[in-house]
């Protein structure tokens, strides 16, 4: 990171809340605050003006929904602000929600599967940058969910894999490896899915990503 990112932290467990913000600081984050409660979010989000907020779904004082509602407002109010929301559960309604206005600077990660800090860390920092950062699980329930089903349903199996790791936020590279097939094969994949989807096609990864998951929310 050329410039330490400004991260503010929503998680009401300490234990988690207290781990995020030393893994950070020790990765050269700055960590503006880290609160327990959306209306602190708020408030800290207004003070410091952070470029990404990390956000439990679930939170004080109902444990339902108030991390996303407060997400929302504050992508709202504070445009290019990157919110991550990090949960336990995977429910493809607040991931759509959160997507349908503009997937730019989102992510979605899973508390359970994250393991790998170096793989955090970079969703963290794409997020960041206005890039999306979903788990593969969660983009795969989005698929399922869809209510473009029909549209979803003319894609190839190797389009549909295609989709899910551009979803993810990987770059063309990543899935040639991942899906162990050249990179040409992959652009292929690319122009087919925008044009059975009817998307205009661009040369940049980010507004691939975008257009793509702008389908899935919407």
């Amino acid at each position: 990171m050329s410039e330490p990112i400004h991260v503010v932290i929503a998680e009401d467990s300490a234990i988690l809340r207290d781990g995020l913000v030393q893994l950070l600081v020790d990765r050269g984050f700055v960590v503006t605050d880290a609160v327990s409660r959306p209306d602190a979010l708020k408030e800290s989000v207004e003070r410091d003006r952070p470029d990404v907020a990390i956000v439990d779904i679930r939170m004080p004082p109902t444990f339902t929904d108030e991390g996303l509602r407060a997400a929302i407002e504050l992508r709202r109010v504070h445009k290019g602000l990157g919110i991550l929301m990090f949960s336990q559960y995977i429910e493809t309604r607040y991931a759509a929600e959160l997507l349908a206005d503009d997937a730019a600077g989102i992510g979605y990660l899973l508390k359970d599967r994250v393991a790998d800090v170096g793989d955090f860390v970079e969703a963290l920092v794409r997020v960041a940058s206005g890039g999306t950062a979903l788990d593969p699980e969660v983009v795969t329930q989005l698929l399922g969910a869809s209510r473009r089903a029909d549209s979803i349903s003319v894609l190839s199996v190797r389009e549909r894999d295609v989709l899910s790791l551009m979803a993810e936020g990987r770059s063309n590279v990543a899935i040639a490896s991942e899906l162990v097939i050249s990179e040409g094969a992959v652009e292929k994949h690319v122009a087919n899915i925008f044009t059975k989807f009817d998307l205009p096609v661009s040369q940049t990864d980010h507004r691939r990503v975008l257009a793509v998951l702008r389908f899935l929310g919407s």
